[in-house]
């Protein structure tokens, strides 16, 4: 008998999760993604808790009614305010996203670590039981960067915007002695390469999306597809279908040419 993996769904504010589904598809190459922006809502890190959590759960239906068997929030503040919502709710595996707060904290060799993430993902009880359970004795400093969110949603991923954009959340977290910076919202990973060029030399950046396709990975009872159907990915919006697909170039090298791009109904 043929074996086929569970559909994973994979949901964000925008297009920041899909530096999410690019790790779960360089892990789990085999497997079914579907996943949904909502880029007509972005972003979520100034929005209210009762907003996200609405937005959260009716994306996660949709996802359902298409068929996936396990939910990747890949979006670090839908995580904080929706996460426990879901998994109360809904019979199937859940899986969030945090800042990287935890492996930050076995990096540093200053005791100082900066993390880079949007408002609802640092003023939350969540983010706070977060660094006391994992850092303690680190100074943790948060830094939220708006600017970043916008910026890969407009594809500006490189040049003089971006560059202005990054040093201006780096300077204080450098100044204060920081030498790991968490990137704490799935968009900031596009920004890397600027990331790596602002910090001071010898500093570690970190993210989370890595350990995220090792926990889907891990929810599989195998990784590998005995079938001899292709895997599909299919990604939606409830934004813009042109800004979309002008994007996925440029945030999906590669894998672009292998993916459906649609307009949520």
């Amino acid at each position: 008998m043929e074996t086929r993996l569970p559909k994973i769904g994979i949901l964000d504010s925008g297009v920041g999760g899909l530096s999410v589904l690019r790790e779960i598809h360089a892990l789990i190459p085999c497997a079914d993604l579907h996943y949904v922006g909502d880029s007509a809502w972005c972003p979520y890190g100034t929005k209210s808790p009762e907003v996200i959590i609405e937005r959260v759960v009716a994306i996660t239906d949709y996802l359902l009614s298409r068929g996936v068997e396990i939910i990747v929030i890949a979006c670090n503040s839908a995580t904080i305010h929706a996460v426990g919502s879901l998994r109360a709710t809904y019979p199937i595996p859940i899986v969030g996203m945090e800042p990287a707060v935890k492996p930050a904290a076995a990096l540093t060799r200053s005791g100082v670590i900066g993390v880079l993430a949007t408002e609802a993902s640092i003023a939350g009880e969540k983010f706070h039981h977060l660094v006391n359970q994992h850092a303690s004795g680190v100074n943790v400093i948060t830094r939220p960067c708006p600017r970043f969110v916008e910026l890969v949603e407009k594809g500006i991923l490189s040049g003089p915007e971006a560059i202005e954009a990054v040093s201006e959340a780096i300077a204080p977290l450098a100044e204060a002695n920081a030498d790991v910076f968490v990137l704490g919202c799935t968009h900031y990973p596009f920004l890397r390469t600027v990331v790596e060029a602002e910090v001071p030399a010898g500093s570690h950046v970190v993210d989370t999306g890595p350990a995220v396709a090792k926990r889907v990975a891990s929810l599989l009872s195998t990784t590998s597809d005995s079938s001899n159907n292709p895997p599909e990915i299919h990604i939606e919006t409830t934004g813009n279908l042109e800004q979309l697909n002008l994007l996925l170039p440029k945030l999906l090298p590669g894998i672009e040419a292998r993916t459906s791009v649609a307009k949520l109904p």
